[in-house]
Parts: C-alpha cells; sequence; structure tokens
C-alpha cells in the first residue's frame, strides 16, 4: 500500500515534528494542503498536548499525527492522550517505540519512527512499525552522521515497508531525488520554517532566508546528541567551549532555553535557530498551500523530463582500441 493511501493523505510529504514549533498552526495549515501534518509534542505537558489536538482539530478534519521525542519521561501520559483524542498516526524519535508498540497496535494507531542509519531501520521493522523516515545529516535539529544521499538507498534496500526519505530536502528536485533513491515519500522541516503559518518569530525566518549553504553548524556531538542550527553567537561559544572539553553543566547552561530564545523571542544571536544544509533554497515565504502545491508541480515536471533522457547510447557500439 502507498503512503498516500495508508495515511488518508493528497501528498506524500510529512511535516517535521519540530519541537516548540510544530503547532496546531502549521500543523493544521499542512493538513488541509494535503500533506501529514505532524505535532512537536518534545516538552509538552500532557496538557499541553492535548490543548494543540484540540485546537488542529478546529482547524482541519484532515489526519496529523504526533511526534513523540521518546526520551521523555512523560511518554505514557502523553500516549494516554493520543489514544483518548483519537490521533492514528505517530511519529517518533530519540529511542525505541518497542515498550509502546502493543499499545499503539491494540489501538490501531501507524507508527513511523525517524532513523539515523540502516541497522535501527532493520530494529524497527523487526518492531513492527508501519514505515520509517530515513533522515540524512543535512536535516536542521537533531542529526545522525550519514547523508541522505548515502542512507536513503541503504535503508530502502534494507527493509520492505515503505521509506520516507528526510534531510536537504526544499523543492520538487529534492522530492524527485528521494523518489529516484526509492523512497514513497518525503519529511521537509526547513522549507516549513518560511511558511506564513509557521508560528516562529519573524527574526527566526528571516534568518532562514537570508542563511546559505554554509550557514549550518553541528553542535553537540561531545554531549551525544548533535544538533544542527544556523551559525551565530551562542553557536560559536558552544563549539569554543566544545573544542575546549568544557563539561556537560557549562554546555547546558549556555544553550538553555536557546530553542524558546529564537523561536519566541526572535533572538537571532543568542537563540538556536535549528535549520538544515537546505537553507540557501528557503529563499521567501510562501504559504503552506503554496509550498506543497510547488513543490509537487516541479516534481512531476522533473520526473517528466528524466523519463526523457538517455544515459546510454544504445545505438553506438562500444569500440575498444
Amino acid at each position: 500500500m502507498s503512503i498516500t493511501k495508508l495515511l488518508g493523505i493528497k501528498y506524500p510529504i510529512f511535516q517535521g515534528g519540530m519541537a516548540q514549533i510544530a503547532t496546531a498552526p502549521l500543523v493544521g495549515a499542512v493538513a488541509n494542503a494535503g500533506g501529514l501534518g505532524i505535532i512537536g509534542s518534545g516538552g509538552f505537558t500532557a496538557d499541553r498536548l492535548r490543548e494543540e489536538i484540540q485546537k488542529t482539530k478546529a482547524i482541519t478534519d484532515k489526519p496529523f499525527a504526533v511526534n513523540l521525542m521518546l526520551m521523555m519521561k512523560n511518554i505514557p501520559e502523553l500516549i494516554e492522550v493520543i489514544l483518548e483524542e483519537g490521533v492514528k498516526i505517530v511519529t517518533t524519535g530519540a529511542g525505541t517505540p518497542a515498550p509502546y508498540m502493543e499499545t499503539f497496535k491494540e489501538n490501531g494507531i501507524i507508527v513511523i519512527p525517524v532513523v539515523p542509519s540502516v541497522k535501527i531501520a532493520k530494529k524497527m521493522e523487526a518492531l513492527g512499525v508501519d514505515a520509517i523516515v530515513a533522515e540524512g545529516t543535512e536535516a536542521g535539529g537533531h542529526v545522525g552522521e550519514t547523508t541522505t544521499m548515502a542512507l536513503l538507498p541503504q535503508v530502502v534496500s534494507a527493509v520492505s515497508i515503505p521509506v520516507i526519505g528526510a534531510g536537504g530536502i526544499a523543492d520538487g528536485r529534492g522530492v524527485a531525488a528521494a523518489f529516484a533513491l526509492g523512497a514513497q515519500g518525503v519529511q521537509v522541516g526547513t522549507r516549513f520554517l518560511a511558511t506564513i503559518e509557521c508560528p516562529t518569530h519573524p527574526n527566526f525566518k528571516q534568518a532562514v532566508i537570508e542563511a546559505d549553504d554554509t550557514s549550518t553548524t553541528v553542535t553537540g556531538r561531545s554531549l551525544g546528541g548533535p544538533v544542527r542550527s544556523i551559525k551565530n553567537s551562542m553557536i560559536a561559544e558552544f563549539l569554543k567551549l566544545e573544542s575546549q572539553n568544557a563539561s556537560r553543566d557549562e554546555l547546558e547552561k549556555l544553550s538553555m532555553g536557546s530553542l524558546r530564545k529564537a523561536v519566541f523571542e526572535g533572538d537571532a544571536e543568542r537563540g538556536s535557530i535549528m535549520a538544515g544544509q537546505i537553507c540557501g533554497l528557503c529563499n521567501e515565504i510562501t504559504t503552506v498551500e503554496e509550498m506543497i502545491t510547488s513543490m509537487f508541480n516541479e516534481a512531476e515536471e522533473v520526473l517528466n523530463q528524466l523519463g526523457k533522457i538517455t544515459i546510454v547510447d544504445r545505438e553506438r557500439e562500444l569500440v575498444l582500441v
């Protein structure tokens, strides 16, 4: 079954479950435009998650999902809210959904983990998940080490369930490339940051628009949790401390609350503007609907053009001299 039929969506595009950003205004807009909107529950209490689910329901009657960051201690409470509110699609990250799979399956919930490696993809398939998002290191936020170009085809070859490509996708060419590598769809985060419905401070959106292909860097490798963000004075200080083998407490003190500073206060220098390497293609603010429609129109054009390209001239004979 195709990913669109499985989820009941028009376009095979997931909106990344970005913490503190992927809330009802964005999620509802993505769902109404035909994609899969995903509420980012990272840092939420059970009451806050219920509030966002209900706000999203007021915006759309289309399917949407909740992303669960599984290292959070209140995951059982969040799952209870998901069950009570009737959400039928869950994406997961930062841990294994194994302890909750029985509950998910008993309640007819579709489970789609985000993975950074073939090894983890195989483990997730063995658990009985329904699909996999293979996310390359080009993505914003928490990342692995393998690029999308290398990761995606290897995951597709390793599992038999649908695979969604993520990391470094912002236009129709990226969608076409993901399909060429065997994906059934794409997950996009950074491009959604440059939309009218994205509930971030204008300074945050402007930083994304002004960024280019070299504007991001990865921090937190020494902590075991690498994160890709746009470079600024806080990020430079963090990297300097990391190079000096600073303690976890020193690094966490510097970065505490930095995402909130960027998202809600618009602090582009001391906040953490999590975004991917594809920023250079995110050069205008559009509506979510305009973004998704143009992306898939372009993807169709690209794939049609590729169908007319001849890689090998079969009319010529190979002559060895």
